[in-house]
């Protein structure tokens, strides 16, 4: 039984790797493609313009023609490279190593994102900016093209239902492109900070995908998004929530004065201080063991339990935990609880790799750390929206 459970956490880790893998494929063109509204807003003529105004019918919009092949030579060079390095691939995959292929197409593409990204905040005149366009994606889809052969190769080697997460990634591209680009509009911002936003956010999807390639084999992935999960909430919560809980033992005296330095900052430093430090003496649930990352799931319910405390001003909900010392209790296991079992996550992450790839491990295990911690921030608006 535990050998099948074992099996099925490996194929979920794989399955993984390769949709992460098959999104990155598609994504930088879907991004660019579906991108084009900045991208012209960026070719317009100012002198063209200024004279359509005077020569053409009122309602009908001048366009340079740099705006108006952007579409189509834009498509040209995306497909042509597209064409020709799959073909390339198909010869040149025993000369160079399947994770030179893999890693290196990653590594340019998020790149060319990154200059994208810097771009935007560049003023260029519109014949430079529809060149370095067309570079860009003659070599987002160049790399694109090894990237997806090598990806398909790899899954040959194993059996066919792991081409599946790769049509799914690949599937998914364009529809979380989409989105992206109606989050950036949504966000009310002018299109050039729109377009900044957009493409950072491609440039975090691509990093995500490499350390997909890199991570997902090795460790057990179970554990990179506990630690993320677990920060996530406590800095969705404290001290979002808890800094707003008022005492409702007394009105004006020392009590109420010092309630939030000693029951909400002060306790709950200790009390996560103690959870960190025990894991020097006691390390339970073990590193395999589904424990520890249904005890991090179950944390969620401090989120309700805060918010239902004397937390104001309020809007929302109701107050149902009246007394101090039910807020007292919740902070006492809230802060022990993300101590220790954070801690358990970040000592076993390291222990679940071979021996030299430790380091990297820890690395990666930071980085989830970091992530939940800016998840946390990110949520804390909502929930406390919530109370």
């Amino acid at each position: 039984h535990k050998y099948i459970q074992k099996m099925s956490r490996r194929y979920f880790a794989v399955w993984i790797v390769f949709f992460m893998l098959g999104l990155g494929t598609l994504l930088p063109w879907n991004f660019f493609m579906t991108a084009t509204k900045y991208f012209t807003s960026r070719l317009k003529d100012s002198v063209s313009t200024e004279i359509s105004a005077n020569e053409t019918r009122e309602g009908e919009e001048h366009r340079s023609v740099l705006e108006a092949k952007f579409n189509n030579v834009m498509t040209l060079c995306a497909m042509l490279p597209l064409l020709v390095c799959t073909c390339l691939n198909s010869f040149l995959y025993s000369l160079i190593s399947q994770r030179l292929r893999v890693l290196g197409s990653l590594l340019i593409i998020m790149f060319v994102f990154v200059v994208t990204a810097v771009l935007v905040k560049v003023p260029l005149e519109p014949l430079p900016f529809f060149s370095a366009t067309m570079v860009k994606i003659v070599i987002i889809n160049s790399f694109g093209a090894v990237l997806q052969g090598s990806l398909f190769g790899m899954a040959g080697f194993l059996p066919a239902s792991y081409t599946t997460p790769i049509m799914s990634g690949q599937g998914l591209a364009g529809t979380f492109a989409a989105f992206a680009m109606i989050c950036a509009i949504a966000s009310g911002s002018d299109l050039q900070d729109a377009a900044f936003g957009y493409f950072i956010t491609a440039c975090f999807v691509i990093f995500l995908s490499i350390l997909s390639y890199l991570l997902l084999p090795k460790l057990v992935w179970v554990l990179a998004l506990s630690v993320s999960f677990n920060f996530t909430i406590t800095i969705g919560t404290f001290p979002a929530i808890t800094a707003d809980t008022q005492s409702t033992l007394t009105k004006g005296g020392s009590w109420e004065l010092y309630f939030i330095p000693v029951c909400c900052f002060l306790l709950f430093n200790l009390c996560d201080w103690s959870g960190r430090s025990l894991t020097a003496f006691c390390m339970w649930p073990d590193k395999d063991s589904l424990i520890l990352p249904m005890s991090i799931v179950t944390r969620v319910v401090f989120v309700p339990l805060f918010m239902l405390c004397n937390v104001q001003p309020r809007l929302q909900l109701p107050v149902f935990f009246h007394h101090d010392a039910f807020f007292i209790v919740f902070m006492i296991l809230f802060a022990f609880s993300n101590g220790y079992l954070a801690s358990l996550c970040m000592c076993y992450g390291p222990k679940k790799v071979l021996p030299h790839e430790a380091e990297t491990a820890g690395a990666i295990m930071a980085f989830f750390l970091s992530l939940g911690l800016a998840s946390g921030a990110a949520v804390s608006f909502i929930f406390r929206a919530l109370v």
